[in-house]
Order: structure tokens, then sequence, then C-alpha cells
């Protein structure tokens, strides 16, 4: 630890497990205070709890990122408890894949309501405190998805597609005022959903080397990989970053295929 974020106050949506609890644990390391925004209350928690049993300031605020109202809650707890938040994780998501045709309008619904419509509920409740601050980083969790088109996983690529121009068009109207909105788009990281869709082949472990065989380094992402890029967005080294979006897929997205 090197205190890179002291002094910060930090939002991690969906920071119950994977990707944002690996980021909520990495930017509690640096220094930052951290808001434990989540669904469910018992991962919540417990995300929560070992933060602070290792020493960290930690929350746990339960939200549902589709509703406006309840990140409206979120943030005035977050004020309450901590003060301004200058850091926004977008990371809660769900995945929503089907065939275009078969795809009903409950699944669009449910997909962009949180995967898109949620960031926008949280990027919009934490602008006017960044705005009083002077400072924010807002860091988007988009995907490859949002750039390599896998079939018969609509509609999920096209709620991250819209996060991407989401990014944009936030940094473009907020930079000159001190905040800067970025992305990550990961690859094929080793979550539990990963690890429940592995488990509905007859043979788990060999769809995972089949996975990993697809990657150019061998292997999977850990949602470490990912939180190092968070603290790095989140963190004053990446001050003249805006509306850039990090690839994070071990290469995948680069490969020529016949």
């Amino acid at each position: 630890m090197v205190d890179r974020l002291k002094g910060k106050i930090a939002i991690i949506t969906g920071a119950g497990e994977g990707i944002g609890a690996a980021a909520a644990r990495r930017i509690a390391e640096e220094g930052a205070k951290v808001v434990i925004a989540e669904l469910n209350p018992e991962t919540g928690e417990a995300t929560a709890n070992d933060l602070r049993a290792a020493g960290h300031e930690a929350i746990f605020v339960q939200v549902d990122v589709a509703r406006s109202d309840s990140v409206k809650r979120m943030v005035e707890a977050t004020v309450e408890i901590f003060g301004a938040p200058d850091v926004l994780v977008n990371n809660a998501g769900i995945s929503v894949f089907s065939d275009p045709l078969s795809s009903t309008d409950e699944d669009w619904a449910r997909c962009f309501s949180v995967d898109l419509d949620g960031m926008w509920y949280c990027c919009r409740a934490v602008l006017p405190h960044m705005l009083n601050l002077g400072r924010g980083s807002i860091i988007n969790m988009a995907s490859v998805h949002a750039s390599q088109i896998i079939p018969n996983c609509f509609p999920y690529p096209v709620a991250k597609h819209g996060v991407l121009g989401l990014t944009r068009a936030l940094a473009v109207d907020f930079g000159r005022k001190g905040i800067r909105v970025n992305a990550i788009s990961p690859g094929y990281i080793e979550t539990r959903n990963v690890l429940t869709y592995w488990n509905t082949f007859p043979d788990p472990a060999a769809e995972r080397q089949r996975a990993e065989n697809l990657q150019p380094v061998g292997r999977v992402g850990q949602p470490d990989e990912i939180a190092w890029a968070v603290v790095f967005l989140a963190s004053d080294e990446s001050r003249f970053m805006t509306g850039a979006n990090m690839v994070i897929d071990g290469g995948r997205s680069i490969l020529f295929h016949d």
C-alpha cells in the first residue's frame, strides 16, 4: 500500500463479489474510504466487514441501480457518512444473452435498466457533488462486447456500446470542470458467473480449457487484474486521461480469426 488514493471517497457499485469486490479491496488498501453499493445485502455487508476487519474505512449501502430513487438515497447516505464522493466505479451489471428475434421486451428492458440506465443514474447522482469539489473520477465498466460482437449475446453488447457513448459524452461535457470519465472493457474474467457458466457443461474442466485456449496469453483473467486498472483510473496518475476505454482482455480482441 502506498496511499495512492488517500483522502478520496469512492463508491463501487456491484461490489459484493467479483470485479467489484476486488476493486473495493484495492481502492481501500490505497487509502480511500469505500462505499460498497450492492443489491445483495449478504455479499455487500460481507465485503464491507472484510474491509473493516483489515483496518479500512468501509460501509455497505444497499442499492438497486435500476431505480433512480434508490441510487439517490445511496449517494445521500455516502455524503452523510463519509462526505462527497470523488470516485465512482460503475461496476454493477447483468448479462442478458439471447438471439435477437428471441429476445423479449422484458429482456431488453432488464438489460438496459441495469447496464446502461443504472450507470447514468449513478453518474447523475454523483456529478453535482464532484462539481462542488472541482474534481472527480468516474470509471464505467464496459466490456469487450462494446467493440466485438459475439453471436447470440443480444442485447448485452448494445447496452455496452451505450456505456462507451455515455463515457465519452460525459468526458467532453465535464472535462473542463475537473471531472474525468473513463471506461474499462474486461475480457474473459474468472468470476462466479463464469464458473457457473462452465458448470452448465457436462465437462466443466474441458470447457474452461477451451476458453483458455482462445486467449493469446493462454488463460482467463482474474478480478484483481481489472481492479488495478480501476485504481490507476481513480488516482491522479491518470489525470490526463478522459474519454478513454481501457481494453483488458489478454489480447483476445486483437486475435485474427480465419
